[in-house]
């Protein structure tokens, strides 16, 4: 998926890395904090324009973003050699026009389990960070490479 230079397992990934990595997935998990609390959600994204969507229902998620709209939305993907991990940290805002709920609706979000999810948040990013992750057997850097440490 991407070249790691010099066999580095960790790879940190250009804007343009992670936006096309969270581009192409469907779930991800939002993070809020309220009075020094923190929270983590499941939820279902879609990004158009470098900005992330989800749906959701009224409750713990819309009253954290009514107070405190930072968060930070992370998506990964993990396959048998290789993972990566994409944290979009921004502003959330409940949308409310007729317009922007027309551009959410065209996302096709669906939620994962059946009920009225009809509230639509978009994440303003201020910074996407990412990281490729290449499987491999471990290395003490004393040892050497391929190393069997114990």
């Amino acid at each position: 998926m991407f070249d790691h230079p010099n066999n580095d397992p960790v790879l940190k990934l250009t804007e343009e890395q992670s936006w096309a990595l969270i581009e192409g997935t469907q779930h991800g998990r939002l993070v809020g904090v309220v009075g020094g609390r923190p929270d983590i959600f499941p939820v279902n994204i879609a990004v158009r324009d470098r900005r992330v969507f989800f749906r959701t229902a009224p409750g713990t998620k819309l009253a954290e973003v009514a107070i405190n709209d930072h968060v930070l939305i992370e998506a990964d993907g993990i396959l048998s050699d290789q993972a990566w991990s994409v944290v979009v940290r921004g502003s959330a805002r409940l949308l409310q026009t007729s317009r922007e709920l027309a551009v959410a609706e065209s996302l096709n979000l669906r939620p994962w389990v059946p009920g009225p999810k009809e509230q639509f948040v978009e994440v303003t990013p201020v910074e996407i960070t990412g990281r490729h992750f290449r499987f491999g057997p471990y290395r003490d850097p004393e040892l050497g490479e391929g190393s069997e440490g114990g």
